[in-house]
């Protein structure tokens, strides 16, 4: 066991930990940052997606020995009270039917947004084409992702 300092959403952490640890499971199991999900545990899904240092990663592979000093924010931090532009799109276009990929959705939306302000469409799915929706709410992500980029423009 090792001793981490993290900084998640602004706020400092000091976790005792395997160094082998998923960031994913530091954030739910000792923090009890259960917004950001587990789904497949192989960085294949993007439910798990988290931005250390503004990028999107999947928080299911990164070992806690690799966060280092990197500023992580979890969909908790994203906004203080929800009203980050892309889950204000999130909610206005309805995306949401089951909603366990959403944080995810969401942080990869955000993290592209970042990137590239005025993405295309092809942009957008591109962008967002490693996430897994099971629901198939593909087209309302994308239109999200639009409605979003034109309320930061």
């Amino acid at each position: 066991m090792a001793n981490y300092k993290l900084q998640i959403n602004g706020t400092n952490y000091e976790v005792d930990v395997d160094e082998d640890t998923p960031l994913l499971w530091v954030l739910r199991d000792n923090l009890g940052l259960v917004g950001t999900k587990y789904s497949c545990g192989v960085a294949q899904c993007g439910a798990c997606t988290v931005h250390v240092n503004g990028e999107a990663v999947r928080s299911c592979v990164l070992p806690i020995s690799a966060v280092k000093e990197d500023k992580i924010t979890t969909i908790e931090g994203l906004s203080e009270k929800g009203d980050h532009p892309v889950q204000q799109a999130w909610e206005e276009v309805d995306v949401a039917q089951c909603g366990y990929c959403q944080a995810g959705q969401i942080m990869t939306a955000a993290a592209l947004l970042k990137k590239n302000p005025n993405p295309s469409d092809e942009e957008i799915i591109n962008g967002m084409n490693a996430n897994i929706c099971r629901c198939g709410t593909y087209h309302r992500i994308k239109e999200a992702v639009k409605l979003a980029s034109a309320k930061t423009n």
